[in-house]
């Protein structure tokens, strides 16, 4: 009988299925987070090296803070007050002369870093903080910038950084979601976006509380079903998830279906267990005294609970528009800004490093941008005629970071003489974030979800670790 082929005939088809088996056995281990992630989603893992933090608490001072009304002071902004700076810059809008800070600056601490007097109570925690003053990113409009600080990018979709958390470690409670947003009245600019999953699992998406609201039943909607006890609703769950369960196997991977399976259990589990996280009467009246009662003190300290009962991450939000963004009226804004949330923020500090928990857990408190040293123009349009306020600058701004293996009392990098742009030990947002993975176990090359027939990440393909920011 004649042979289909000859053994050289043999080869010279295969031969590339060849290259297909090594390229299959190199991959062997890319999956290996995903196998464990289908003994549940939020079923904790460990990262690529053992991490200094845990947990992670974000929070976003949406708006952006001007950097050199708060962590940055620029005394020669005064010794041209009312001249064009001695160099040329692109901005935003049209603006003008300098404009030197209305607020006074000290320091602080055995590490002696400068803060601005609108923000004594963190004044006094300043040695437990890591100041970073030469942060940059790229574009200077709310929307591009949100989502580059949450979720890596100006223009994909791409998951946010919580979201990327809980899926590489999962969660410590199953009974509460991995990732938790705090934000008051309403949205911010982007809305759900800022802390979604996209193409990772949804069950890795944020969940939103509305914390402007005090009554449980309002600041988690449906928290309890009138009609059905726990146990008939477990009934129904089961039901529900046999029917899921014939439907699946015959459309494999529909990530939208276990998407809906894992809220319905999620759901169920919350009812036994949110109810006493978000109840705040449970805490010593000491400890509500120190957080105060005004919306940002019982933000902080809801976080704090939901760290304490193992949540990965919370971000907290300071206002749902852009309140930091002030381009008039900055002194007046500003200083009521940080009036609202001083005293909480110091009080959280305060609460984690009472409780042992700061040395695991990563603080971290920023805008999307920073905003210029001069000032902006009435004729720019985006104010109301008043000549005392800041345009948005992505070139040069602060953020701080505290606990987590992070250096305390360190001031890393600075801008120019006069805080319009980072100019030593420049920090673009992928730096940040693929430090913030390195001190949570992970490196950030590696730390990668297969989508499209790429792996993506959360740096994309930038970024290195900053590790000056490191204790």
């Amino acid at each position: 009988m004649r042979q289909p082929f000859s053994r050289r005939e043999l080869l010279r088809r295969t031969g590339m299925g060849f290259g297909s088996l090594a390229l299959g056995a190199l991959l062997s281990g890319h999956n290996e987070l995903d196998a464990a992630v289908a003994t549940g989603p939020f079923t904790p893992r460990q990262p690529h090296f053992p991490p200094k933090a845990k947990r992670v608490i974000h929070l976003f001072m949406n708006g952006g803070p001007s950097q050199v009304d708060t962590f940055d002071p620029k005394p020669s902004l005064a010794k041209y007050a009312g001249k064009e700076l001695p160099f040329k810059f692109q901005t935003e809008r049209r603006t003008g002369s300098a404009f030197p800070s209305p607020f006074q600056f000290a320091q602080h601490g055995q590490s002696g870093t400068a803060v601005s007097e609108i923000f004594p109570e963190i004044a006094g925690c300043i040695d437990d903080i890591c100041v970073v003053r030469s942060m940059c990113t790229d574009i200077p409009n709310h929307e591009p910038s949100l989502m580059m600080m949450n979720c890596g990018d100006v223009r994909q979709a791409r998951p946010s950084f919580g979201s990327w958390l809980t899926y590489g470690l999962g969660s410590e409670n199953q009974n509460l979601p991995g990732f938790v947003v705090l934000c008051p009245k309403g949205m911010p600019t982007e809305g759900a976006h800022n802390w979604r999953s996209a193409f990772l699992p949804g069950a890795y998406q944020g969940t939103h509380i509305d914390t402007q609201e005090k009554d449980i039943d309002k600041l988690i909607a449906h928290i309890r079903n009138p009609t059905a006890s726990l146990d008939e609703q477990r009934r129904q769950l089961s039901l529900l998830s046999t029917l899921n369960a014939r439907y699946q196997t015959e459309r494999q991977e529909d990530s939208l279906l276990e998407s809906r399976v894992q809220s319905f259990e999620l759901a169920y589990r919350m009812q036994m267990e949110a109810a006493e996280v978000f109840d705040l009467s449970k805490e010593p009246e000491s400890v509500r005294k120190m957080y105060g009662d005004e919306l940002q003190g019982r933000q902080m300290l809801i976080a704090r609970r939901l760290l304490e009962k193992g949540v990965r991450f919370v971000q907290v939000w300071h206002g749902a528009g852009q309140p930091w963004d002030n381009h008039t009226e900055i002194a007046k804004e500003h200083r009521k800004l940080a009036g609202e949330c001083d005293k909480p923020i110091a009080a959280l500090l305060k609460d984690l490093k009472q409780r042992g928990m700061l040395d695991d857990t990563l603080v971290i408190w920023g805008g999307e941008f920073g905003r210029t040293p001069t000032v902006e123009l009435a004729e720019a349009g985006a104010n109301t005629g008043a000549v005392n306020g800041r345009d948005h600058n992505p070139h040069g701004f602060s953020m701080w970071l505290a606990g987590g293996g992070v250096k305390a009392g360190y001031v890393h990098g600075a801008t120019d003489e006069f805080g319009f742009a980072a100019a030593e030990n420049k920090v673009h947002v992928h730096d940040l974030h693929a430090t913030l993975l390195h001190l949570l176990g992970f490196d950030h090359e590696r730390f990668t979800y297969r989508y499209a027939g790429r792996d993506f990440r959360l740096t994309d393909v930038e970024g290195h670790v900053v590790k000056e920011l490191l204790a």
